[in-house]
């Protein structure tokens, strides 16, 4: 995606693409993974972190990023894959790493449709699956047993 589809695609929200909010949209967009704001922070040198705060908690508002909490203490966030509005079909599964401390994303498993009982109203759901990912689970295995 290029910068102009992102501008379009914060005022189809109703979200002004001021650049600030282009450099958060457009990090979340090209890393594919949900980021920190540490992590966002980390990356956008030229940014302040309250401006990044600021930006997430704007783009929530506006169904652009989901938030999840992986179980690490801060909440990372990610690009609606929704194309007019987030709903909890657009939501799938993350894994999240115990060992690297990294959350992917599988964006071909879907989380599965709940049915909730009479009165209560589903506004978010997250699946989490927690273990080690392929690539520690090798550098645990190399150093385990060729130690």
């Amino acid at each position: 995606m290029k910068v102009e589809d992102y501008a379009s695609h914060l005022e189809g929200r109703g979200v002004k693409p001021t650049s600030t909010r282009l450099l958060v949209y457009r990090a979340l967009a090209e890393h594919r993974h949900p980021m920190s704001l540490r992590e966002l922070d980390d990356e956008l040198d030229t940014v302040d972190r309250s401006s990044i705060f600021r930006t997430l908690t704007l783009f929530l508002g506006n169904h652009l990023v989901h938030a999840i909490e992986d179980g690490s203490g801060m909440a990372k966030y990610e690009i609606c894959e929704g194309h007019d509005d987030c709903s909890l079909e657009d939501q799938h599964v993350h894994f999240y790493c115990q060992h690297c401390q990294r959350t992917f994303c599988f964006h071909n498993l879907h989380i599965p449709h709940l049915d909730m009982p009479e009165g209560f109203e589903a506004e978010g759901v997250t699946f989490l699956v927690k273990g080690i990912c392929p690539d520690c689970a090798r550098t645990s295995y190399s150093k385990h047993y060729l130690a």
